[in-house]
C-alpha cells in the first residue's frame, strides 16, 4: 500500500465514481423483501432441492469492465470474467459449477465483438470444466447503449457437500490470491486510473498498458472446490463487490488478517490515482486476495496442497482486521 492515512483529507471514493455499496445494498434488499416466496438461497447461491441433491444458481455480469473492453477495442477476456463472476460465487457456497448461459444486450450488432466475446466464454468455460449450452443476445437500440454481458451459471451438490456458510471462533483462514482487479470496483478504478493517464499509456514497471492491466481477467477458484470439502471447509467467501467486508457474510466473529498476499502493482496504482484512503481501497477490492476459506484443523495441508497461503483467524467479537484497518 502506499501507505495513506485514512485522517488525510478524503480522496476519491466509490460512491462519488458513481456506485453507493449502501443504497444497492437497500435496493436489492427491497427488491427481495417484495417477492412473495425465496427459499433455498445462501448468500452466494440459489438453491433447488432436486431429489439427493440441491441445484444450485448464480447470476452476475462483469459489469463496468466493459468499459474498459470498449475503449480498447478488446473484448477477448470478458468472457472469463462473466464466468469467473458467476462459478467463484458456487464454489463459495460448495456447488460443484456444470453449466453455464449467457446474456448479451446490445445497441447493435457487431460480428467482430460478438466473437471476442465467444472467444472469452469458451476460454472461461474451459478454465472452469463446465459447459456453455447456449444464451441470449437481444438487440436493444433504445435500452441498452454499446453492451452489457451477464450470465447463470448451474451447479450440483450432494446435500452433505454443501459448505455451511458459518465460521466459527478459532477457525483458521486460507486465501488464495487473486489475478488483479478481477470484474468489480472498475467504476473507480477507472476514474482514478484516467484522471492523469489514457488507457493506452504504459503501466508504470510493465509493458502492459493502463488499459491491458485493468482488463486482467478474473482468477477461476473451481480448482479449489474438491481440496476444500476434503479438508471439511466450515464457510468460503469470494472477494467482489464490498471488498473485505465480504468475510462478514461467514457470520459475526472477529476476522484477523495478519498475513494477506501481497498487493498488486495495479491496486497501488490506483489508490495513489485517485487519492483513495486505505480503508475505502479494502471496502471496495480485493487488494490481492480473491478468495477465503475458514475451517477449523487442517489449514496448513490445505494450503500447501493448492496455492494458498494461512491469512489469519477468527475471533470472538466482531469486524475484519487488516493492514491495521478496522473494517
Amino acid at each position: 500500500m502506499t501507505g495513506r492515512r485514512d485522517d488525510e483529507e478524503e480522496g476519491l471514493t466509490y460512491a462519488d465514481a458513481g456506485v453507493d455499496i449502501g443504497e444497492s445494498e437497500a435496493a436489492t434488499a427491497a427488491l427481495v423483501s417484495a417477492v412473495d416466496e425465496l427459499s433455498g438461497t445462501t448468500d452466494y447461491a440459489g438453491l433447488l432441492d432436486i431429489g439427493d441433491r440441491y441445484l444450485g444458481l448464480a447470476t452476475d455480469g462483469v459489469g463496468t469492465k466493459l468499459l474498459v473492453a470498449e475503449a480498447l477495442s478488446d473484448y477477448s477476456t470478458v468472457g472469463i470474467d462473466c464466468i469467473a463472476m458467476n462459478v467463484n460465487d458456487l464454489v463459495a457456497a460448495g456447488i460443484e459449477p456444470v453449466a453455464f448461459v449467457d446474456y448479451l444486450a446490445v445497441d447493435e450488432p457487431d460480428e467482430a465483438v460478438a466473437t471476442q466475446i465467444g472467444e472469452g466464454l469458451a476460454a472461461g468455460a474451459e478454465r472452469a470444466e463446465i459447459a456453455l449450452v447456449g444464451g441470449e443476445t437481444a438487440v436493444l437500440p433504445e435500452v441498452v447503449i454499446g453492451l452489457d454481458l451477464a450470465g447463470t451459471a448451474a451447479g450440483l451438490a450432494p446435500k452433505d457437500a454443501l459448505f455451511d456458510g458459518r465460521a466459527e471462533p478459532g477457525d483458521t483462514l486460507v486465501g488464495w490470491a487473486s489475478s488483479g482487479i478481477h470484474s468489480n470496483g472498475l467504476t473507480l478504478a477507472r476514474q482514478a486510473a484516467t484522471g492523469n493517464h489514457a488507457y493506452t499509456d504504459p503501466f508504470p514497471g510493465s509493458e502492459r498498458t493502463v488499459g491491458e492491466v485493468l482488463l486482467e481477467p478474473t482468477r477461476i477458484y473451481t480448482d479449489l472446490l474438491d481440496p476444500m470439502r476434503e479438508h471439511d471447509v466450515r464457510g468460503a467467501a469470494h472477494v467482489t463487490g464490498g471488498g473485505w467486508t465480504n468475510l462478514s457474510r461467514l457470520g459475526e466473529n472477529r476476522y484477523l488478517i495478519d498475513d494477506p498476499f501481497p498487493v498488486p502493482a495495479v491496486f497501488e496504482f490506483v489508490q495513489e490515482e485517485g487519492t483513495v484512503s486505505d480503508e475505502e481501497m479494502h471496502r471496495t477490492f480485493n487488494m490481492g486476495t480473491g478468495f477465503v476459506a475458514a475451517l477449523p484443523e487442517g489449514a496448513e495441508d490445505l494450503a500447501t496442497e493448492t496455492d494458498g497461503r494461512v491469512i489469519g483467524r477468527v475471533e470472538e467479537g466482531d469486524g475484519i482486521e487488516i493492514r491495521g484497518l478496522s473494517l
